[in-house]
């Protein structure tokens, strides 16, 4: 039986990437690394990636390309990118596959494509954060084949992490964009938060409050800020909880807590919220249990996790 870096069952241990970034000067790594039979890969198309029984579903690199085509090559139908992610617990290299948008299902074979938004919440976490390192590479890999400065197509370096511009010289590195995400307890009890439903879900779905911090702008005048112009309040007691990486397209979420000053000046912008909510602790664990109409954030995100928190009552 071949080794698998992950397993697909629910059973075994979870599995960590290192990143093994000093790897990534050399120059011949990734045809290297495609030649080595030991090397699996995690195909990854647009946010999707192939899951067997809920774990995700590497593969060997001969078995992704099909019997019909030359060993030695590393050209692959459907395969627009090739990049380095790291060596797993055992020592065996990882590599990404970024796929064509219309790339066959049947590029892994017997696996069913989940995007990171419902696969990431469920999926153990050494494999959550591969899989997200994955589609946010992929995502800079197939949508900034171009210099900036100049216009020219660039070369893929350092195993997928750097861009080289041929023409001017600039090296072009995948971009993160921090974001600010809050979660607002009651200015009169700790048994009350305000959630905004957002016009982009239809008003079904009720999450925290987030948005792009500003150039020249501190983390916290960023939260007062998006606040304020969502939901009309203003905060008091702001204080950093935690971060996730969010791919969606290049988001890096830090996520705080923060208290309202005047719970009865909330209301929405009419714009981007289309609802603001008071909700208790117990009509939030009806929601969370599913026993409600009301909609709250995946699994995967971290606007679930700062509302979980609050509801078990983590400080």
């Amino acid at each position: 039986m071949s080794r698998s870096a992950f397993t697909p069952s629910a059973a075994g241990p979870e599995v960590r990437v290192d990143r093994s970034a000093a790897e990534r000067d050399a120059p011949d790594l990734l045809p290297r690394l495609l030649k080595d039979p030991t090397t699996r890969v995690l195909a990854v198309r647009r946010d999707a990636a192939p899951l067997i029984g809920g774990r995700l579903a590497l593969t060997e690199v001969g078995r992704l390309r099909g019997s019909s085509l030359e060993e030695s090559g590393t050209g692959v139908p459907g395969v627009r990118e090739w990049a380095f992610l790291g060596r797993d617990g055992d020592g065996g290299a990882i590599v990404l596959a970024v796929l064509t948008d219309d790339a066959r299902d049947d590029l892994v074979a017997d696996a069913a494509w989940a995007p990171l938004r419902a696969a990431g919440g469920d999926l153990p976490a050494g494999e959550a954060e591969v899989l997200t390192t994955a589609v946010a590479l992929a995502g800079w890999l197939r949508d900034a084949p171009f210099c900036p400065a100049c216009g020219t197509r660039t070369q893929v370096r350092q195993g997928g992490w750097s861009r080289h511009c041929p023409e001017c010289g600039r090296e072009h590195f995948p971009r993160t964009d921090p974001a600010v995400i809050v979660l607002l307890t009651s200015a009169e009890s700790d048994d009350r938060i305000l959630l905004g439903a957002n016009a982009a879900w239809g008003g079904q779905r009720y999450s925290c409050f987030a948005g792009f911090a500003e150039a020249g702008e501190s983390l916290e005048d960023a939260v007062a800020r998006e606040v304020e112009e969502e939901a009309g309040v203003r905060l008091r007691d702001i204080a950093y909880r935690d971060s996730q990486a969010w791919p969606y397209p290049r988001s890096l979420m830090l996520g705080f807590r923060a208290r309202v000053v005047d719970d009865a000046a909330a209301r929405p912008d009419g714009e981007e919220i289309v609802e603001v909510r008071w909700f208790t602790r117990d009509e939030v664990g009806a929601a969370l249990r599913g026993e409600s109409d009301v909609g709250l954030p995946g699994a995967a995100s971290i606007a679930r996790r700062l509302i979980d928190d609050w509801y078990r009552g983590i400080a």
